[in-house]
């Protein structure tokens, strides 16, 4: 097992190779390993105390930042080393204050896991949700070095729990702690011999109380929205928008900040041509004219938990294909939740679902129905927005559980 999955990573690494040629994920990915171990050894300052966290993308960061900063706040004088798997992560947080080294992680070979560790040195090690390196991992634990997983969640169907997954559950012995979200990821964890669990939570949902809190004000967002009921679709793909688009012909009352995913100039035009009323742009249009548009595309990046609280409703995109983007972000702001149907994997997803605060749709039609209960039954909508509110509220505290833990002597 250990020759095949050494072989699927350098296969791995070749076929990113051929793709960086013509594709700017791929590029960024290769190009960002490029003299890696130059970087660390003159960045890294040599018999300092080093946290290492690791994220696979931004999505596994914005899970893991509460607990980096109430780290850093904990110990002052250690040094965080953040690293990351996706380009998504690291081009848009490389240069994060919270932390004092922010890398890409060389690929898990055996000889890359070795000398990064001895060249590190970590005083821990924290991995964000699900992130399984097994040559990482065991150095780490040939070291002795403390080590731990953040946010994670189990689902039966994972290869740790089936007959044939032997050789994978060797990955999760490397683990001191294991700091999972729910009650079944105990009981699957426990089934298979491992007692060191604490059911902590969901971190992020400390982030977004305080990112909520926090919130900077968006006048253009202010002015657009203007005592109107708001659609905010956060974090939409082509799919997402076929369905949301239409809408604004059904409903003249409603108004749609739309937050693409991907905002490259030809898919934002490309929204902008498919629109049927008036729709601007966020950086090419001023307070005047977007009071009298009704479908405003943010084009760029890092204001969307800030634009939520202009909401009266939120979609949140991702639910037509790999999966749901950031649900607790919206509910934060205590307003109603929409997704698509891929969301099984995300507890919180479910949590809104069960508590009346969230609504999954699969077409236009079953959407449509959906906004004419939020937009006009006033009962139905402040019944949905509470419950939104209190869910996330009463779910906030995981980042302490694990620092009890993590930084006890």
């Amino acid at each position: 097992m250990v020759f095949l999955y050494n072989l699927s990573i350098r296969v791995y690494w070749l076929l990113v190779f051929i793709a960086s040629a013509f594709n700017a994920k791929a590029m960024y990915f290769h190009r960002g390993r490029l003299g890696i171990w130059g970087k660390l050894r003159s960045q890294i300052e040599p018999n300092s105390e080093i946290i290492w966290f690791h994220c696979s993308s931004l999505g596994e960061f914005e899970q893991g930042r509460p607990v980096i900063e109430a780290v850093k706040q904990t110990k002052p004088n250690a040094k965080i080393l953040l690293t990351f798997f996706s380009p998504s992560g690291y081009e848009v947080r490389k240069n994060y204050s919270g932390a004092d080294y922010i890398f890409y992680l060389p690929l898990d070979t055996r000889s890359n896991a070795y000398r990064f560790i001895k060249m590190v040195n970590p005083a821990m090690a924290i991995f964000i949700k699900y992130e399984f390196w097994y040559h990482y991992l065991n150095e780490l634990k040939k070291k002795n070095i403390p080590t731990y997983l953040v946010s994670a969640i189990f689902r039966p169907d994972q290869v740790f729990f089936k007959t044939h997954g032997g050789w994978y559950r060797k990955f999760l012995k490397s683990f001191t702690y294991f700091f999972v979200q729910n009650q079944q990821s105990k009981e699957l964890l426990e089934r298979i011999g491992f007692s060191n669990v604490v059911v902590t939570g969901d971190t992020r949902f400390d982030r977004v109380v305080r990112v909520a809190a926090d919130a900077k004000s968006v006048p253009i967002v202010e002015s657009f929205a203007c005592n109107h009921k708001v659609l905010v679709a956060g974090s939409t793909w082509p799919k997402d928008e076929e369905i949301i688009l239409p809408l604004i012909n059904k409903f003249p009352e409603l108004k749609i900040v739309l937050v693409p995913h991907e905002v490259t100039e030809s898919h934002v035009n490309d929204i902008l041509a498919k629109a049927s009323v008036h729709a601007v742009r966020f950086t090419k249009t001023n307070s005047d004219e977007v009071k009298r548009a009704r479908i405003l595309v943010v084009d760029t990046i890092g204001l969307l938990s800030s634009i939520y609280r202009y909401g009266y409703i939120a979609y949140i995109g991702g639910g037509f294909g790999v999966g749901i983007h950031n649900t607790l972000e919206a509910a934060a702001y205590g307003i109603p939740v929409i997704f698509g149907p891929n969301y099984h994997k995300f507890q919180e997803a479910k949590d809104l679902i069960a508590c009346k605060a969230g609504f999954s749709i699969k077409t236009t039609d079953e959407l449509v129905d959906l906004l004419k209960l939020l937009l006009f039954d006033k009962n139905f909508h402040q019944l949905s927005a509470s419950k939104a509110k209190q869910l996330v509220n009463s779910n906030v505290g995981a980042t302490q559980k694990i620092l009890k833990v993590i930084a006890a002597p």
